[in-house]
C-alpha cells in the first residue's frame, strides 16, 4: 500500500512539474486584442515570426517577436511589459514623458533600445550606449548601471 502511495504521489508531481511551464506557439489573431491593438499601433510595419504563449502554474504570457529580432513581452490581459529592440529603437509613444525627458537631458546621444516594467511597478531601461536605468513607481531613478 506504501508503494502504491508513493508511486502515485511520484506521478502527480511528475504532472504537476511537466505541465507547470508550457510554451505553446499561437497565431497573432489568439494574443488578447489588447496586445493585438499595441502591435498595429507601435509595430505596423514589422512582420511577426512567432508569437506564443507561455503558462506556467499560476500564470500566463505572452511573447511576440518580429522578423528583425525585435521582442515584445505582454501579460496575461494582453498588457506590454517589456519591449526589446535590437535593430530599432523603443516607440517613443510607450515611454513615460519623465523618463524621455530624463534621457534627453543626461544622455542625449543615446537611445532606448529596451523598456522593462519591473515588479516593484516601475521601469527599467536599457539604452544604446551601454547604460542601464532603473526607476521606482514615481519615475524616479533609483540605480544606474554603467
Amino acid at each position: 500500500m506504501k508503494r502504491l502511495i508513493l508511486l502515485f504521489a511520484c506521478l502527480f508531481t511528475w504532472s504537476v512539474v511537466t505541465w507547470a511551464s508550457h510554451d505553446k506557439p499561437i497565431q497573432v489573431g489568439e494574443l488578447p486584442k489588447q496586445a493585438q491593438t499595441f502591435i498595429k499601433n507601435h509595430f505596423p510595419n514589422l512582420s511577426v515570426a512567432l508569437a506564443k504563449m507561455e503558462t506556467d502554474f499560476m500564470s500566463r504570457s505572452y511573447d511576440v517577436i518580429f522578423t528583425n529580432g525585435d521582442k515584445v513581452e505582454f501579460d496575461k490581459k494582453g498588457k506590454w511589459t517589456s519591449v526589446e529592440c535590437e535593430h530599432s529603437v523603443v516607440p517613443a509613444a510607450i515611454v513615460p514623458e519623465v523618463i524621455k525627458g530624463y534621457v534627453d537631458k543626461q544622455y542625449p546621444e543615446a537611445t532606448i533600445l529596451k523598456i522593462e516594467i519591473t515588479d516593484r511597478k516601475g521601469y527599467e531601461i536599457e539604452l544604446s550606449n551601454g547604460i542601464d536605468i532603473e526607476f521606482d513607481k514615481k519615475l524616479n531613478v533609483i540605480e544606474i548601471d554603467r
